[in-house]
């Protein structure tokens, strides 16, 4: 089995932990890739959801070789390959001033990037007629294991630390959708603004698009590198029925939010992500994904993962069989069109841990 079969498997199954006190915890709840842990194979560092329903089931393990103490990967109990865990961070251990330990305003996610969710909230969380369906950004809140609002200051102390302590490369900031109609946009860019003053860092900006393109100028000039904005599903009918809410923002309108951005950005340093796994078809992803493509929009394919405690939570991730395809056929439009992730300045696509996309490029 190859490298891009095996990590195509793995994220698709989910990972059963059987060695639960070995390195740094997963994540539970929250935005991102929740329900996950980072592992590295040889070279490749990839987060593979091990908190699932279908991570229980998988036939994959992960067990502690009582000889050479390594961890190994097996399927079916039979060995596959060591891995390895990236290092606990070290700024987890630091405290701000007013009593915040660090963890609750920005995790490191793969080995070398650290995200946050500026804003925790969102209008759209928790009303069945709004919320998107895999969401499950108000769980880290409820938990404890958060803050609502990560302030500026905050988010520079951090992130120095975090540059400093562990060597981290790249941001990236994203936020629940608050009920303004820069829909974010204007908190990343005081959040960015902060940053760059005690950090140069690349930093990636998600949020949905604003009512006003001038955003995209603001956010680049308070030193936002990279910017986001996800589509999750492309097909019209899936879109109504998992994410109502973001449905109300039609997909013409992403498209004219994407063309204003690359603009802005230049070719290949926006984004966006989708959720192979909610409904679309392969030929509606690989449609969708080539014209984003052409508008120089990077589609950040990933395997949708249903987190624990959602309405998807039983939601069945999609076939591995169907992202090897999904994942070649991209591939090569992205290479066709030479675009790739290791272009990108920073952000969820350049880090690439919850795909197996980069690897085909």
């Amino acid at each position: 089995m190859n490298t891009q079969q095996l990590i195509t498997e793995i994220q698709a199954h989910g990972l059963k932990w059987v060695e639960p006190n070995q390195g740094a915890a997963g994540r539970k709840g929250g935005a991102g890739p929740s329900d996950h842990k980072a592992i590295t194979l040889g070279e490749t560092t990839v987060m593979v959801p091990i908190y699932t329903a279908a991570s229980a089931r998988s036939p994959y393990t992960a067990t502690l070789d009582p000889i050479t103490e390594e961890l190994v990967l097996r399927k079916d109990d039979q060995e596959i390959a060591p891995i390895s865990l990236p290092n606990a961070p070290k700024f987890y251990n630091l405290t701000t001033a007013d009593g915040v330990p660090y963890h609750h305003i920005a995790l490191l996610h793969s080995r070398d990037v650290l995200a946050t969710t500026v804003l925790q909230t969102c209008i759209r969380y928790g009303h069945r007629d709004t919320s998107c369906q895999f969401c499950a950004i108000g769980q880290s809140l409820e938990a404890g294991r958060t803050i609502a609002r990560k302030t500026p200051e905050h988010l520079a102390e951090v992130t120095e630390a975090a540059v400093r302590l562990d060597g981290v490369k790249h941001v990236v900031m994203t936020t629940g959708t608050p009920n303004t109609s820069d829909r974010g946009a204007a908190y990343l860019t005081e959040c960015a603004k902060a940053i760059k003053a005690r950090v140069n860092i690349p930093i990636q900006a998600q949020c949905e698009p604003p009512d006003d393109f001038i955003w995209f100028e603001r956010m680049k000039a308070a030193g936002i590198d990279t910017l986001g904005m996800h589509l999750e599903a492309a097909d019209p009918e899936v879109r109504q029925r998992i994410m109502p809410g973001k449905a109300t923002v039609p997909i013409a309108y992403y498209f004219e939010a994407f063309a204003a951005a690359v603009k802005v950005f230049e070719r290949g340093q926006v984004s966006t992500y989708l959720l192979a796994g909610l409904g679309d078809s392969l030929e509606t992803l690989i449609d969708i994904s080539d014209r984003l493509i052409q508008t120089g929009v990077y589609p950040f394919v990933v395997p949708f993962v249903p987190i624990s405690g959602t309405p998807l939570e039983n939601y069945s991730a999609p076939k591995s069989e169907f992202m090897y395809t999904l994942y070649e056929q991209i591939g090569r439009m992205l290479k066709q069109a030479n675009m790739s992730s290791a272009q990108m300045k920073a952000g969820c696509a350049k880090c690439g841990a919850c795909s197996a996309l980069s690897i085909f490029e």
